[in-house]
């Protein structure tokens, strides 16, 4: 019989090699040997690796490690890489009625500036019996707008004449500024055809339908795509100065989600306020993918969710997503029902919804309600500092105290939001891009679709019709050789 402590050395180096994967039958069986207390320690040890395993897997995916549903998404996974059949349904129910409230200003459209036709109807009999009518000088008036039946082309032959210059001893003839050199469509239905795909999300497909059969032009998809390169080529500039106007403001959101670029996973990055709108397509979700928009550190307020990568290039800064917190509460409340995490979870909650109450008050001014913001402050603090037992609850105590200083920036600063919403709307449409299946086949197409979605976007946040602008920017581009600076 083998003493006590061989005995226990070898059930050690057992339960090691099982919860390494390198048991072999022999060895179970030596494990089988040694007691049933043996056999539940090796199980218990396996299962717990197993789940160590599982929480690594599910946070590379970007995956929240839930006990009990290992595809649960964190609150930083981009709503496109949750497959569509692992979302939940929403409750039938509705919190309040569709539409807007009772007393809301209507948004019914405006009447025209112009009139372009009148038209007098009158009845020349009784629609009801047939008899005669009393002309009377009663009359009312309607006023429809649409768009004529047959809209045609305009075909404009240039006749460009070609002159000899003596003193440069070569041929020389004027700039057709109306087209790109070389190309056969105009400056127009570059800037239609380019706004209906990168700022509509109109495929390819059905562009060269609506102008073959509604606008009477025939286009092919690849004099389209050609279009499009040449037209982001011109406006990388425009391209540039967003990306400087958007890292030279007081305050920023930031957000990403999937995309896919040669059939492989890459990033979109959203960079915005109320004036800028930056996309970039990235094959990184980390620091290196911010580090090449952020060239230095951003001075101004960051407002992101909890994704770790957006510490490396705004330390001081920072507004925390305070909805995904609260959305991150409502997942953990499906699968944790231990009384800690519940008396947590409503602290934290009530905590959130004072602040955001107390910033929405109309009188609200960081100097008028100092006691009621350090209030919060303290109460903060009381909750992140205090020991806790469950994991979950652990958890985010510990992200409550490494970011309690940028929890309530919005409290300081009246331009700051305590929700990353507005960088979600302005990501939006390119998801929805991605949806209809508008990935990009190379690096190339992805470079074209960042510059002339920032643009279009661009350009709606500061009130300028697109078509309008970069037609206009063309032709001054051609006349002179040099692209006008971007609309303000």
């Amino acid at each position: 019989m083998k003493p006590p402590k061989a005995k226990h050395a070898k059930a050690r180096q057992l339960i090691d090699a099982a919860t390494r994967g390198e048991i072999d039958e022999a060895g179970a069986r030596q494990l089988y040997q040694l007691g049933i207390e043996v056999v539940m320690l090796a199980l218990v040890a396996s299962a717990k690796r197993v789940a160590q395993l599982q929480a690594r897997v599910a946070q590379l995916e970007g995956r929240s490690p839930a006990a009990g549903d290992a595809t649960r998404p964190s609150s930083s996974t981009p709503s496109a890489m949750q497959p569509v059949y692992q979302k939940e349904n929403r409750a039938r129910g509705r919190k309040r009625r569709p539409g807007a409230r009772n007393g809301h200003a209507g948004t019914r459209r405006a009447q025209p500036e112009r009139i372009d036709r009148v038209e007098e109807h009158r009845a020349p009999c009784c629609p009801d019996c047939g008899g005669p009518l009393q002309r009377c000088q009663r009359k009312r008036s309607r006023i429809i707008e649409d768009i004529p039946e047959h809209i045609e082309p305009v075909v404009t032959e240039h006749v460009v004449h070609r002159d000899y210059c003596a003193r440069c001893k070569k041929h020389v003839e004027p700039v057709v500024p109306d087209a790109l050199p070389r190309a056969t469509l105009g400056h127009h239905v570059v800037a239609l055809t380019s706004w209906l795909h990168y700022g509509l999300g109109v495929t390819i497909e059905r562009i060269v339908d609506i102008f073959s059969y509604h606008l009477h032009t025939r286009v092919t998809p690849g004099g389209l795509v050609d279009m499009w390169r040449r037209l982001a080529t011109i406006l990388v500039e425009w391209y540039a100065q967003i990306a400087v106007e958007a890292r030279s403001s007081t305050y920023l959101h930031a957000d990403e989600t999937g995309w896919r670029v040669g059939g492989a996973t890459w990033w979109l990055w959203c960079f915005t306020n109320s004036r800028n709108c930056y996309y970039m397509i990235d094959r990184n979700r980390g620091s290196p993918a911010l580090q090449k928009f952020f060239t230095d550190c951003f001075e101004g307020v960051l407002i992101t969710d909890f994704w770790r990568a957006y510490d490396s290039v705004c330390a001081d800064g920072r507004q925390f997503c305070l909805v995904h917190l609260l959305r991150e509460l409502e997942n953990v409340d499906e699968h944790n029902e231990s009384l800690e995490w519940r008396a947590f979870s409503k602290t934290l909650r009530r905590l959130i919804r004072d602040a955001i109450r107390l910033r929405k008050r109309p009188d609200f001014t960081p100097q008028r309600y100092v006691s009621r913001v350090q209030c919060v402050d303290r109460r903060l603090c009381a909750l992140a500092d205090a020991g806790y037992v469950d994991a979950d609850a652990k958890r985010l105590a510990d992200r409550l105290s490494r970011t309690r200083d940028h929890l309530w920036t919005f409290l300081d600063e009246p331009d700051v939001t305590f929700d990353n919403n507005f960088a979600e709307r302005q990501i939006r449409p390119a998801v929805l891009l991605c949806k209809n299946g508008q990935n990009n086949r190379s690096e190339r197409g992805a470079a074209v679709q960042s510059i002339l979605m920032s643009v279009y976007r661009t350009l709606r946040l500061r009130g300028h019709n697109p078509m309008q602008t970069i037609a206009s920017a063309l032709r001054t581009y051609i006349a002179t050789g040099t692209l006008p600076p971007l609309p303000a």
